[in-house]
């Protein structure tokens, strides 16, 4: 850590433990060893758990992805290794813990998401959640546009193996982890003309699985085509594709290789590396972004903690990515950017 940075960080502000005093296996545990807080008042950037997979088709077990990231997200320093931004020296950041899920009844607990997400927006702040399936994008979407609905139709960055954007499974079920971005779509939450979504692969239940989604003029980017592009490129047509707009970022970690992240409930073979990942995340610095999620991780399917540190790792790149944006609304109260 610079002492520019120390320096520059006022003192009052929700820091996470420094591991060369606190040692990363004690002390409480907490997204990036940040300091929980009850609500967002006060905060530029509020990172929160949503353990709920009531959404899942098949592999349950991405209730526990929450509590896993914030365990391997104690590996985390504070420093961005490539663009040398602090986070926790330009924004306000805590952990707000869990949103209180019913693991029973999946409207009431949409519900609580979405309520979750609108508070922290109404307190002046950005929402960075951790699923959970990928259901719970939703109502995240909904809570944003219920305190900001001058932000939407919003565009969107997903990075995922699979669309998302099927009508519904098992003889009408309209609210799984494979439907909530048609949903979206429906409602006027997002903007398909502004959504982008990268590491498309493969089988499909259909030969028309994703006619509807391109239909609505969404720009699917299959994992060939990233392939042949490469991340610099994709990155770029992302940017195209969203604009200056508002928008929302959404990272399924099965987009990843199971090799990578094998905890997951849905692995599709022939995925993006980590690194390709974070260079893709990184390439996407001057976005609009408004809010964001990392979800799909499931521990149960990998006791080596690997997903979940791969999870938490996204995290800290989409935090970094928030923070900038913040910093780019001159919506932070410090002018601090990073050493070097």
């Amino acid at each position: 850590m610079s002492t520019e940075l120390a320096s520059s960080r006022p003192s009052s502000w929700p820091q996470p433990l420094d591991g060369t005093v606190t040692p990363r296996f004690a002390g409480p545990v907490s997204f990036m060893r940040l300091p929980q807080r009850p609500d967002a008042a006060g905060l530029d950037l509020a990172l929160l758990g949503v353990p709920f997979d009531g959404g899942t088709t098949n592999r349950p077990g991405t209730r526990h992805g929450p509590r896993e990231m914030r365990v391997m997200s104690a590996m985390i320093r504070r420093v961005h290794p490539v663009t040398r931004l602090d986070p926790f020296a330009l924004c306000r950041v805590a952990d707000l813990g869990d949103v209180p899920v019913n693991p029973f009844d999946l409207e009431a607990t949409l519900e609580a998401i979405a309520a979750a997400v609108e508070a922290v927006q109404r307190a002046g702040a950005w929402a960075l959640a951790a699923g959970g399936d990928h259901l719970i994008s939703l109502p995240l979407l909904r809570g944003i546009l219920r305190a900001k609905p001058e932000l939407g139709p919003l565009g969107m960055v997903h990075f995922d193996a699979h669309s998302d954007t099927n009508d519904s499974y098992f003889g009408g079920q309209r609210l799984t982890h494979g439907t909530p971005f048609r949903r979206a779509i429906e409602e006027g939450l997002l903007d398909p003309r502004r959504v982008v979504q990268i590491g498309i692969r493969g089988s499909l239940f259909a030969v028309d699985d994703m006619v509807w989604a391109r239909e609505q003029g969404v720009r699917i980017i299959t994992i060939e085509e990233f392939d042949d592009l490469g991340p610099a490129a994709v990155a770029a047509e992302a940017r195209r594709v969203v604009g200056p707009g508002p928008a929302y970022l959404t990272f399924d970690i099965d987009s990843l290789d199971p090799v990578f992240a094998p905890g997951t409930g849905t692995p599709e073979a022939g995925g993006l590396t980590t690194r390709e990942a974070q260079r893709l995340l990184r390439g996407l610095e001057g976005l609009n972004f408004v809010g964001a999620d990392v979800v799909e991780v499931a521990p149960p399917f990998d006791p080596t903690g690997g997903t979940a540190l791969a999870g938490a790792t996204m995290m800290f790149e989409i935090l970094c990515l928030l923070a900038r944006a913040r910093q780019a609304a001159g919506l932070t109260v410090s002018d601090v950017v990073g050493a070097g």
